[in-house]
């Protein structure tokens, strides 16, 4: 079984996608495309240093798994704008990794340019995890330093922040960087499997996809005395649009990203639908929403059905439906992989760490020579999410070109951030009234 990812040219548009092989699932075993060693690879026998940026939780679990990925790999520099996030995660990763921990106090950087002094610092891999609004220029510094890239999901908040990562990833292609998303359910084998088989025929030609992602409520930091409304924002960055993208952006886009994949990467032409606020009313919620529902069209007349919320003594559920004309493929993320119809087929293959699969490749593509780009698809599928949104605060129907092609810019630019900053935040969006820009 083939793992199938995109041909994106830097400007997506609907054309018919193009399958290319990459890594191959035989019997739910993962199994790596040949290599051609032509000339010795750079980091071959070398130690690999690893930078750190952005120390919250994700972060912290993200360099556990780097150092675990690979046997000659050190922690070497960490950045964050907190210091207690940064020691916690040190104090944390030094139980976990104990002597692979290589961090000097020199190579603790503190402050909104830490990402620059931990990218300068002598590090080979850079692992991207702050919040969303940071990362097209985090990535965008990365690359032109030359180094290799584990970049979270979402990559931005808005379509010039998509713009900028899909550079990003031109010129990451051009230096021969390795280059993995945080959308790790591409890197879970029977995701690959069942995925596979969808974009080989097994069900069709597809119709209709639906995907739901459903659940309860998200933390929340209470104010401290001595915070200014900069600090507070950031410890509640979740809330903040122009921080995370609102909550279809941050979270609910892998779902969007699964649909993606299981259509080839093809962009839809249009989407409709709505959203709204419900339950998260109180000003602590900043202005994100509670719940979207939308519905994206192809061009060959297929539908894609999105619905998502955060609600608390809701019912959950976190899964993709792909409809074809010979059979249907359902997936309930943990439980079920399953394909209905003329080519019933269930998977018991091996099961994976998906987290821990994205950096075991990441590793060996550097150490192979064999260098691997995610920033194409990683790009248009978080744009997939800023459109969802996009719809659901305006509730008008939209294109892909409008979206794509929006100037609207949720934050302020990367050297503009100061813990005295007052960055007006958008009030909360109300459909028919809010504009598309």
């Amino acid at each position: 079984m083939k793992d199938h990812t995109s041909n994106h040219s830097p400007t997506p548009g609907r054309r018919d996608f193009i399958k290319k092989s990459g890594i191959a699932i035989i019997g739910g075993s993962l199994t790596y495309p040949a290599i051609s060693f032509g000339a010795t690879p750079a980091y071959k026998d070398s130690p690999l240093k690893v930078g750190l940026i952005g120390c919250g939780g994700r972060g912290t679990g993200a360099a556990a798994q780097a150092l675990e990925a690979d046997p000659n790999v050190i922690l070497y520099a960490m950045g964050d704008v907190f210091e207690d996030r940064l020691e916690e995660a040190y104090s944390a990763l030094l139980k976990i990794a104990g002597d692979k921990i290589k961090v000097e106090n020199k190579n603790k950087f503190i402050g909104f340019d830490a990402y620059l002094k931990v990218i300068e610092s002598g590090v080979d891999v850079v692992l991207l995890t702050t919040p969303p609004a940071f990362r097209p220029d985090h990535l965008t510094a990365a690359v032109n330093a030359g180094k290799h890239v584990f970049c979270e999901k979402p990559v931005a908040v808005d379509a010039p922040g998509v713009h900028k990562v899909l550079a990003a990833a031109k010129i990451a292609k051009e230096k021969n960087l390795s280059l993995v998303s945080g959308f790790c359910f591409r890197y879970d084998y029977p995701n690959r499997a069942i995925y596979g088989r969808v974009l080989d025929g097994a069900v069709g030609d597809i119709r209709t996809v639906t995907t739901f992602r459903h659940g309860g409520e998200a933390w929340y930091k209470e104010r401290q005395p001595d915070w200014t409304d900069m600090t507070y924002n950031m410890r509640n960055w979740y809330y903040y649009n122009w921080l995370s993208g609102d909550f279809v952006v941050e979270q609910a886009v892998h779902s969007l990203d699964m649909m993606s994949w299981v259509m080839g990467d093809k962009m839809p032409i249009s989407a409709t639908g709505t959203g709204g606020r419900q339950v998260r009313v109180d000003k602590k919620y900043g202005n994100i929403f509670d719940h979207f529902a939308v519905e994206f069209e192809y061009e060959n007349g297929a539908k894609g059905y999105h619905f998502t919320r955060q609600q608390s003594d809701t019912s959950h559920k976190n899964s993709v439906e792909v409809f074809g004309s010979e059979g249907s493929a359902i997936v309930h993320i943990g439980r079920r992989y399953e394909i209905t119809g003329k080519n019933k087929w269930t998977y018991e293959g091996e099961r994976n760490n998906m987290f821990q699969t994205e950096h075991d490749e990441l590793f060996a593509s550097i150490r192979n020579g064999n260098p691997i780009n995610n920033g194409e698809w990683m790009a248009t599928s978080t744009m997939l999410a800023i459109w969802a949104r996009m719809v659901g605060y305006t509730g008008q129907t939209i294109s892909w070109e409008q979206a794509f092609n929006s100037q609207e810019s949720l934050g302020p630019k990367v050297d503009e951030y100061h813990w005295d900053l007052k960055w007006p935040t958008q009030p909360v969006a109300v459909p028919g009234k809010t504009k598309f820009i």
